[in-house]
């Protein structure tokens, strides 16, 4: 059964027992502590935790999702694979155990013939929680499971927490026997490889306490609701009905394994068992490269692109192992162009958007290939380096500083620095490499503990919303408006009240203030309350649904249960709607000009301008630029009504509305248009006509990462006063130039490229200025215990190229017969220098200008015996070296 099928079946079967069929957040889901969706529950945590009401008391989704903790593992074993997809159903409130063992195992168990997956019972294996005897009781019951299939298992294995206090409860994994020729008999906790985990139900109906890791918290109590979590793994399930050894060869990945395979001219499966861990080194490596072409395709499907920090980070990572996988397996050409489209091919029948997003994706990969492979040709020359030094310093190891260096800075892969220096002779300190390895990942894991704990600093405000439910926005409709605080908090803790000069944040019940969101500022302005006034610098959303004031109390006081009237910045208000809209605008055009593929990465919308990111592979040209901004005013000029209505997700789509990647939508989504111009899906406010935002100019484009871009632009009188200071700054040019204004730009050029000509006409003259006096001062040179001395200091303004000319000069002057020195000091931007050359006589008495120039600067200074040079200290210290340099000399030749 292909595992488009599986999918299929699995969401129909859930539908047909009135669960609503929620579509896939996309990977980079907007989550505090997630860089990537890592399980089915992420998108319906809100709901689990009892932040925001459920639209619905049961779901169904197949989630996308990726995890790299493991990375290290693929390929190695038969489950693990850093993009997966987890098939989930959902309860909120409604069933709860019993109705989540039947229907997993009617769909496990059920004939292909009725929908079902057609598994054979008998070699089903569930395990419940240690004490959990009800969930026991119901696999005896209504699966019919017998004792001896049933096995109990402690915190570690069948218990389910987030990791801080919060929902948590016991779960029931199945597991599948794949046979005796996978490993020993005797259940899942005997042998976890012929064992294979397929679905996790869990049972979410106890709070949790504080504590560290899997098993060492307290259970506070139960839960008001309880709720039904579950997660089937895909890949696993199709692994399994297609009778393959793992999720490798299952339909969706094996073709790209199999088109690496013949790219290489290796053979997969020769030297391999039934288990993953027994594996050939080669067949690894093709496992893996077929996991990360996979995974980089859905990554940047969804909007993710390489870069050094972040998602990018990891999906740069990803893609440079896989290259790095197919080099070692003997394949030196640029291979993505080869795997990814094979990768398109596999996914499209569950995600057709990736084949018509394909050229946008395979532009970031293909590019991505390209700068690794330059990666790895600097790396290896710095690698080179690295073996020479050790061994002339007859050394036979590399140590594990320079392994992990070329590895963190230069991204050059350990396996490759192994076969490298192995090559050449040497081992390397691994040990060593891995140590600084395991320290960089323990900051790593203690910083993404420390964002988890943000969990727990929401809680008050949770507390606000569950006692009075969301806070209701008219921002839309009004600017002002009577509200009455619900709540006043000052550091995350409630308040009866506050006074004059105190910093607060306050909850009303109904607010005009726009909460900072979409890349649209927050609202400012005042509250008045009673005798009190506070104004508002901030508004933010902690939890969905809250809206909390920002506030300083200028007079009075404020408490709980006052009404007040609260009133926003109008004149800000405006200028932020006009930029908002610009934005779409900007947006549209460059779509227009670049194609669809260069969809928004980030935004900000701030009175009277606007910054806009988005994905492209290169850089966008001026004349683009120019032909985006002309037609963005040509809209303008038509002064298209701007009109926000609300609709199903199912109809914007239709509409054919932009989506942002990243963003939080509901079943019912808020769609702004301009005219028939523009069409998004957005929650910001906007000008009521394109009219109203009087003029856009564009400022500057700029590259903010790999594959992405940036605009600036000004919106309204804030573009308008820009372009009146050009063209009083173009005005007094063209004065100053007596052009006319469209001639000062080549009447600018025309001068700066004569200054240039001039400059080089000076130095010329003052180098041969410096020159002239050069027999002078051979003739007049001191002589100091035999050796002819010429220390002088350089005339002024002279550069030190024309010092290190000067020197060699008077040095060929001197009498070729007789030991000679030559030192020149020079004062330039504050600081002194030395240039010093020595004759061969002078070299053969033991002189070097070397050693001359580092004594008078205490160490500091380069070159060789017949030239050096160095500087740094102060300008007044110039006379000075020249009196150390006729010392030196005077010590160095004897009497």
């Amino acid at each position: 059964m292909r595992t488009a099928e599986i999918k299929r079946r699995f969401l129909a079967h859930f539908e047909n027992n009135d669960h609503t069929v929620v579509p896939s957040a996309p990977l980079p889901f907007e989550d505090p502590n997630l860089l990537f969706v890592n399980a089915g529950m992420v998108q319906f945590k809100p709901y689990l935790l009892g932040q925001v009401t459920p639209p619905f008391p049961r779901a169904v989704s197949v989630q996308k999702c990726v995890r790299t903790p493991d990375i290290d593992e693929v390929g190695k074993t038969s489950r693990h694979g850093t993009f997966f997809q987890m098939n989930g159903n959902f309860s909120f409130g409604d069933y709860f155990k019993e109705g989540a063992v039947k229907l997993a195992w009617e769909l496990l168990t059920g004939s292909v013939a009725d929908g079902g997956l057609g598994l054979d019972g008998d070699k089903l294996w569930p395990t419940v929680y240690v004490d959990d005897d009800e969930a026991y009781e119901i696999w005896r019951r209504v699966a019919g499971v017998p004792a001896e299939r049933i096995q109990r298992r402690g915190k570690k294995d069948n218990f389910w927490s987030m990791g801080v206090p919060g929902p948590c409860g016991p779960c029931s994994e199945i597991f599948v026997d794949r046979g005796p020729e996978y490993g020993a008999e005797g259940g899942p906790t005997v042998d976890e490889d012929r064992y294979v985990e397929l679905w996790n139900l869990v049972f979410m109906q106890y709070e949790r306490g504080p504590g560290v890791g899997k098993e060492n918290f307290e259970i506070l109590g139960d839960l008001p609701a309880k709720n039904i979590d579950t997660g089937m793994g895909l890949e696993r399930v199709a692994a399994y009905l297609q009778g393959v050894d793992n999720l490798y060869e299952i339909d969706e990945v094996w073709p790209i394994l199999d088109r690496a395979a013949e790219l290489t001219g290796k053979r997969y499966g020769v030297s391999t068992s039934h288990i993953a861990a027994q594996s050939h080194p080669d067949d690894v490596r093709l496992r893996v490269v077929a996991d990360h072409v996979r995974t980089g395709l859905m990554l940047i499907g969804d909007g993710v692109t390489p870069s050094n920090e972040g998602r990018g980070y990891v999906l740069r990572r990803i893609l440079r192992r896989a290259v790095r996988a197919v080099r070692l397996l003997g394949f030196e050409q640029p291979a993505m162009p080869e795997l990814l489209p094979v990768a398109r091919d596999c996914m499209a029948p569950s995600y057709p958007e990736l084949a018509a997003d394909f050229d946008r994706i395979s532009q970031y990969a293909y590019g991505e290939e390209e700068a690794f492979l330059a990666t790895l040709k600097s790396g290896t020359t710095i690698l080179d380096t690295a073996i020479a030094d050790t061994k002339k310093t007859g050394g036979s190891t590399l140590s594990g500083a320079q392994a992990f260096a070329l590895h963190d800075t230069y991204g050059f892969p350990i396996d490759l620095t192994l076969e490298i220096a192995a090559e050449q002779g040497l081992s390397v300190d691994e040990d060593g490499f891995r140590r600084l390895m395991s320290e960089q990942r323990t900051r790593a894991k203690a910083d993404a503990q420390a964002r988890k704990t943000g969990h727990a600093d929401t809680s008050a405000y949770r507390a606000v919303l569950d006692a009075g439910g969301a806070v209701e926005f008219t921002g839309y409709a009004e600017v002002s408006r009577e509200s009455t605080v619900r709540a006043v908090l000052a550091g995350g803790a409630p308040l009866a009240g506050a006074g004059e000069g105190d910093e607060v944040e306050l909850v009303l019940d109904t607010t005009p203030f726009y909460a900072e969101g979409g890349g649209q500022q927050a609202d400012w302005g005042r509250i008045q309350l009673g005798g009190g006034e506070v104004e508002v610098y901030d508004v933010q959303q902690p939890v969905p649904g809250l809206v909390v004031h920002r506030a300083k109390v200028l007079r009075g006081e404020v408490r709980t249960g006052e009404t007040g009237f609260a009133e926003i910045d109008i004149r800000r208000r405006r200028a932020i709607s006009r930029s908002h809209t610009a934005t779409h605008l900007v947006h549209q055009t460059i779509r227009n000009f670049l194609g669809e593929s260069a969809t928004q990465a980030g935004s900000l919308n701030a009175p009277g301008r606007l910054r806009f990111d988005f994905n492209t592979p290169g850089a966008v040209p001026a004349s683009v630029l120019n032909d985006v901004e002309q037609q963005v005013n040509e809209v303008l000029m038509a002064d298209l009504e701007v009109h926000a209505f609300v609709t199903s997700m199912a109809e914007a789509r239709k509409l054919g509305a932009m989506a942002l990647f990243g963003e939080k939508y509901g079943d019912e989504v808020r769609v702004v248009e301009v005219g028939d111009y523009a069409r998004e899906l957005c929650g910001g406010t906007h000008a009521a006509r394109s009219g109203q935002l009087g003029v856009v100019k564009i400022l500057h484009e700029a590259s903010v990462g790999a594959g992405v871009r940036r605009v600036e632009a000004l919106v309204g009188i804030d573009a308008f006063n820009f372009l009146a200071r050009e063209h009083l700054l173009v005005s007094q040019l063209a004065d100053t130039f007596r052009a006319k204004p469209e001639e000062v730009g080549d009447r600018v050029a025309q001068t700066i490229s004569q200054l240039r000509d001039a400059e080089k006409e000076l130095e010329k003259l003052r180098a041969q200025m410096v020159l002239a006096n050069a027999g002078g001062l051979a003739s007049g040179a001191e002589d100091v215990r035999g050796v002819a001395l010429v220390a002088t200091e350089a005339p002024g303004g002279a550069s030190s190229g024309d010092v290190r000319t000067l020197v060699q000069e008077i040095r060929g002057r001197l009498s070729a017969g007789r030991a000679g020195v030559v030192a020149v000091s020079a004062a330039n931007g504050g600081k002194a220098s030395l240039v010093v050359a020595v004759n061969k006589a002078a070299r053969e008495q033991g002189l070097s200008a070397k050693d001359l120039v580092k004594s008078a600067l205490s160490g500091r200074g380069g070159g060789n015996d017949d030239l050096a040079q160095g500087g740094g200290v102060p300008a007044e210290q110039a006379p000075a070296l020249l009196a150390s340099i006729r010392e030196l000399v005077a010590a160095a030749v004897p009497a």
